[in-house]
């Protein structure tokens, strides 16, 4: 299998997009990767696309077809890529297969949604269709409350309190607040959303124990990744990030039918797969981007992925371990919550923060010598998870 280099990335800002369809918004992330390779006319030989729902978010099927023609990269192989807020990490993982296996020798990833097309009950209803369709999706079962009823369970389980969750969003928020991509771009203090006299105002709940500074925004947004061989990334003068280690693994589709709902089996056996791939440990990791969509799941993901023992990622949380400058900074782009959450675009925002990161490139959010970082990507509710390893070379 042949080393795989990610030599260029590429974003555009995560928000509310007025102008520019699904397309369009894909295409400029894609040539924003393209530009950062400078593969010149170098042919791509395939373009994977990851993307949850254009169907049904923006009435637009055979999106990955019309990327490729919006790019001229005709006659590169085009596929789009599904599952569901992991499309983005799948869709590397099948690039990074493309060009290991030699089948391909440059690949563009990209990743997108645009969710802001229809109203917000309308897009937590296309979100919940991935949840299992009798036993879930038919009793008005959403994401929120499958996180409100782990984080009720998780909470009382290891103890957790209110307090942890407002510190993750104070964080992320404020990390986001050093990322000009970022959705949200406001500070907010745990006075506001959790004391004052009118938190429950500012703050209000959607899935109780969650509030709305506990859940990441609906955002509109593209990320890309161009990956390559060394030996063209050396070609083109780029720093060779590699990824390292590659992981995935699933679980029951119905959170009730789990054993313990509050262990996220599929977030242990991918970060094992991709640490063991990798030759790595929790420990080697310099920097990570955990799948946040709800604040206790940044908790429960650095638990589960080997960074911290079960009960302990909140004390990690509150000694600042966590932090930009802490010995494991997590989410230092502002994650999902800060960040947003365009779900096909999550994965490989994740992968491009951490390239930036390992390149020594990241402006005020930089983790001081960073050399190798960790990502998760969480489907469904942690029923189909990816976990990458990415390593700086020298």
């Amino acid at each position: 299998m042949r080393p795989v280099v990610i030599a260029g990335v590429g974003m555009i800002p995560f928000e509310r997009t007025e102008e520019g369809g699904l397309v369009e918004m894909l295409a400029t992330a894609g040539l924003n990767a393209l530009v950062d390779a400078g593969v010149d006319d170098r042919p791509v030989d395939a373009v994977y696309l990851g993307n949850m729902a254009s169907g049904l978010f923006n009435h637009q099927e055979a999106v990955a077809s019309a990327l490729v023609d919006s790019l001229a990269l005709m006659p590169a192989a085009a596929e789009r890529v599904e599952n569901g807020p992991a499309s983005g990490g799948s869709a590397i993982k099948n690039g990074f297969l493309a060009v290991a296996s030699g089948f391909s020798d440059i690949v563009l990833v990209v990743g997108g949604e645009k969710m802001r097309e229809v109203i917000g009950p309308k897009a937590t209803d296309i979100v919940a269709t991935m949840t299992h369709p009798m036993a879930e999706y038919v009793y008005g079962v959403t994401l929120p409350a499958q996180a409100g009823m782990f984080a009720r369970l998780y909470m009382t389980k290891y103890g957790i309190t209110r307090h942890h969750l407002a510190q993750v969003a104070i964080k992320n928020q404020n990390n986001g607040l050093l990322n000009p991509y970022a959705h949200i771009q406001m500070k907010i203090t745990e006075e506001g959303i959790l004391t004052h006299p009118q938190a429950h105002i500012n703050n209000p709940v959607v899935a109780d124990p969650l509030y709305l500074y506990d859940c990441c925004p609906v955002s509109d947004g593209a990320a890309a990744v161009l990956l390559t061989t060394p030996e063209i990334a050396k070609a083109l003068k780029k720093p060779q990030v590699i990824i390292a280690g590659v992981g995935q693994a699933t679980d029951t589709h119905a959170l009730q039918e789990r054993e313990d709902p509050t262990d996220l089996k599929a977030v242990t056996l991918a970060a094992k797969k991709a640490f063991e791939m990798a030759g790595a440990q929790p420990k080697d990791i310099d920097v990570a981007e955990l799948h946040d969509a709800f604040t206790i799941l940044e908790i429960a993901e650095s638990e589960h992925a080997g960074f911290f023992k079960k009960g302990e990622g909140a004390q990690a949380l509150d000694a600042g371990v966590t932090q930009i400058g802490g010995k494991l900074p997590i989410n230092p782009s502002g994650g999902l919550k800060a960040r947003g959450h365009p779900v096909g675009a999550t994965g490989v925002a994740q992968i491009v923060e951490l390239v930036w990161q390992l390149r020594g490139t990241a402006g005020k959010r930089q983790v001081k010598e960073a050399q190798t970082g960790f990502s998760l990507n969480f489907g469904g509710f942690g029923n189909n998870v990816l976990a990458f390893v990415v390593r700086r070379e020298a």
